[in-house]
């Protein structure tokens, strides 16, 4: 029997793309409406394999906590290690601890600090839920995820697709040899402006952050 012209070939996942697009437009609107109530809020980001005994897990919590009582709602993956930390300080404070959770292949279990949960299942939605509700990104050590959270935001600021806002390296000692490339190899080459190291700041101390925050945007007000 002769397939007919309009009845889709089994394994064509493009025949769903219309239908796909409601999806997307459904994460949109419940991540609007729901984020858009949370106020100021910082969004926290770092590996989710940091365990409870990791120095940089202990400082999330640190800085988390310090946000909350300072009336910043906190954002993150709400994942494991470094996410489960600051969804943790943030609820030890009395704080707003929001976690936007993504369905992976390797189901993320959503940690038991968030108060306030969001389900995607695209990437780039929950990507655009983070800068657009984010008073300030503040990056801990992590992997590729962190990378790519980094990498983006600068690139948005970058070329003025976004206002600029304080973007937070935490970690001397674990940022510096991806500072040392960008100096010797995109600033020298002339791929960047050395200005352009200027986007985001590089802090050790849980204690730095919350100023440094305040700081930004007090330049800016003035």
């Amino acid at each position: 029997m002769a397939r007919s012209k309009k009845e889709p070939v089994k394994g064509d996942f493009s025949a769903e793309d219309p239908w796909r697009v409601f999806r997307i437009m459904s994460e949109f609107v419940e991540g609007f409406e729901v984020l858009s109530k949370i106020g100021p809020a910082v969004s926290i980001f770092g590996s989710s394999k940091a365990r409870r005994s990791d120095k940089y897990y202990k400082m999330a919590e640190r800085i988390a906590y310090s946000l909350a009582r300072a009336k910043y709602a906190v954002v993150t993956g709400a994942g494991q290690g470094i996410m489960e930390a600051a969804n943790k300080g943030a609820k030890r404070a009395g704080g707003k601890s929001i976690g936007l959770n993504i369905q992976v292949p390797i189901e993320q279990t959503p940690n038991p600090y968030i108060t306030t949960l969001l389900e995607f299942r695209y990437f780039f939605c929950r990507k655009v839920m983070f800068v657009k509700y984010s008073k300030a990104y503040v990056m801990l050590p992590g992997g590729f995820g962190t990378i790519d959270e980094f990498a983006e935001v600068i690139a948005l600021i970058q070329t003025e697709r976004i206002s600029p806002f304080p973007v937070i390296l935490v970690g001397k000692e674990y940022w510096e040899g991806l500072i040392g490339w960008m100096k010797e190899s995109l600033v020298k080459a002339g791929r960047i402006g050395s200005k352009d190291l200027e986007i985001f700041r590089v802090v050790d101390k849980p204690e730095e952050v919350v100023p440094a925050i305040k700081e930004f945007y007090a330049k800016k007000s003035g």
